[in-house]
């Protein structure tokens, strides 16, 4: 199983703390997420807190790109490593980060994914096919999730995780159709639990 170092436990407890307390976070379906094996948890993006969000009701470390830049700068970068981030050049996924990426579920880590690839705060924006890609060629499980409410404080927030999309049924030739189908799920998911 893939656990958690004792920084990541620590600081996810204290988060969770500030979450239940500020945003009232409600987390919905966490029961979705496969307790081993290679995961992409794939949300919608409304904030700079999302990565948080998403991970704040869950057992297992989820990793994430983060900007190359933020790497530099010598405490963060300790601090951004031992949560498990990897860099990413900006403005664009580089080769390096879309192999660091399938290399991490094919460890069978968990990974999330913003597939926008930028901000949209009022509606689901078009997703690019390389989360879809990534998924497919790590053999992973997707797990679409929706982050739901505004971070305002003392205001109700939700993240909901839908239910698993494998995408070894889909084929490379077919990364269009399972992006698609990602973002459905996500949709609907927001539908629903508005």
């Amino acid at each position: 199983m893939d656990k958690p170092n004792l920084f990541y436990r620590i600081s996810r407890m204290i988060v969770r703390f500030i979450y239940w307390i500020l945003f009232r976070i409600e987390v919905i379906g966490a029961e979705h997420i496969p307790k081993s094996g290679g995961v992409m948890i794939c949300s919608n993006h409304k904030s700079y807190w999302d990565p948080t969000t998403l991970g704040v009701g869950i057992e297992r470390p989820i990793r994430f790109m983060a900007k190359s830049e933020l790497f530099k700068v010598p405490v963060l970068n300790w601090i951004i490593r031992a949560l498990g981030a990897f860099p990413v050049k900006r403005g664009r996924v580089s080769k390096d980060a879309v192999r660091q990426s399938i290399r991490t579920m094919q460890s069978g880590k968990l990974i999330g994914i913003f597939p926008e690839g930028t901000r949209n705060k009022d509606e689901l924006g078009l997703a690019k096919r390389g989360a879809a890609m990534m998924a497919i060629r790590a053999d992973a499980v997707v797990i679409p999730a929706a982050i739901i409410g505004d971070y305002r404080w003392f205001r109700k927030m939700k993240v909901v995780y839908g239910e698993p999309i494998r995408a070894s049924e889909y084929g490379i030739e077919r990364e269009a159709e399972l992006t698609e189908e990602i973002m459905s799920r996500i949709r609907q998911l927001i539908t629903e639990h508005q």
